[in-house]
């Protein structure tokens, strides 16, 4: 039998309602071309293929790709790839096989970066977005995608995640659902890609204004932005989109970012 490999931050799973959950989130049907990174042993994977007509596995781990190849290569909607998933053409491999839904137990030490090549950023949005993404992943990174502005866990990578996804929290996961089990507790998410009411009229400053506005979320935003605009006419802006002047980074919603980047844009 595989073991779990450190090296790969890999944690099985092995709860029957958390696996229910993740299929449930997913809404799989018989038009469906999933995408799954790190498949593991495969425990989810089984549960899929038979809802979908296919589904791409992108498994990094050698003995693993051996183990699922015996076991589940005779299936002709499976399509294992061997390798690292960061590195994946995923625009080019998305196209050719028609893919529009990812579900994954994904490696907790790479969430972000994976997180970013499935959405793409706010300057560069993934041009072929998928229908919804499911994702396990650490409880503590989960709080801080589908956060509300003015709570603790609203930051950046909320702002970020929301402009380009709906987040929506599906359950949580005990480290007991593991083995071996991590040491934090986990979560399924569900995102869908999506557009805002209002877009940014310029991406870039937009992710600039985040960046600068969650540097030191401490301070006042008035007192983080004023490298890129004078304090007096940041505190008329906010006034004038109903904010209060003495707002943090934290109390602004991804709305009012857009419109106070909109704002700066006509300027």
């Amino acid at each position: 039998m595989v073991q779990p490999r450190k090296v790969f931050a890999q944690h099985w799973l092995k709860s029957e309602k958390a696996l229910d959950a993740i299929v449930k989130a997913a809404d799989c049907n018989t038009n469906d071309h999933i995408l799954e990174i790190g498949p593991g042993t495969g425990i989810l994977t089984r549960r899929l293929l038979p809802l979908v007509e296919s589904l791409v596995a992108v498994e990094i781990d050698r003995d693993l790709c051996e183990l699922l190849v015996k076991q589940l290569g005779s299936k002709e909607n499976f399509l294992l790839l061997q390798g690292d998933f960061l590195i994946l053409d995923l625009a080019a491999f998305t196209k050719f096989k028609n893919l529009n839904k990812v579900v994954a137990n994904i490696p907790y030490n790479i969430t972000g970066p994976i997180i970013e090549k499935l959405l793409g950023t706010i300057a560069n949005p993934n041009p072929q977005p998928f229908d919804s993404i499911v994702l396990l992943i650490q409880k503590e990174v989960a709080e801080r995608l589908y956060a509300q502005a003015g709570s603790r866990t609203f930051g950046a990578l909320s702002v970020r995640v929301q402009y380009l996804a709906e987040c929506e929290l599906i359950c949580p996961v005990p480290a007991a659902a593991f083995y071996p089990p991590p040491k934090v507790d986990s979560a399924v998410v569900r995102l869908r890609p999506r557009q805002l009411e209002t877009l940014v009229n310029d991406p870039r400053k937009l992710e600039n204004l985040v960046k600068l506005g969650f540097g030191a979320k401490r301070k006042m935003l008035r007192n983080n932005l004023q490298s890129v605009i004078d304090r007096d006419r940041l505190t008329q802006l906010l006034e004038q989109l109903e904010i209060n002047p003495q707002a943090r980074a934290e109390d602004i919603s991804t709305q009012q970012w857009v419109h106070l980047t909109n704002l700066l844009t006509l300027e």
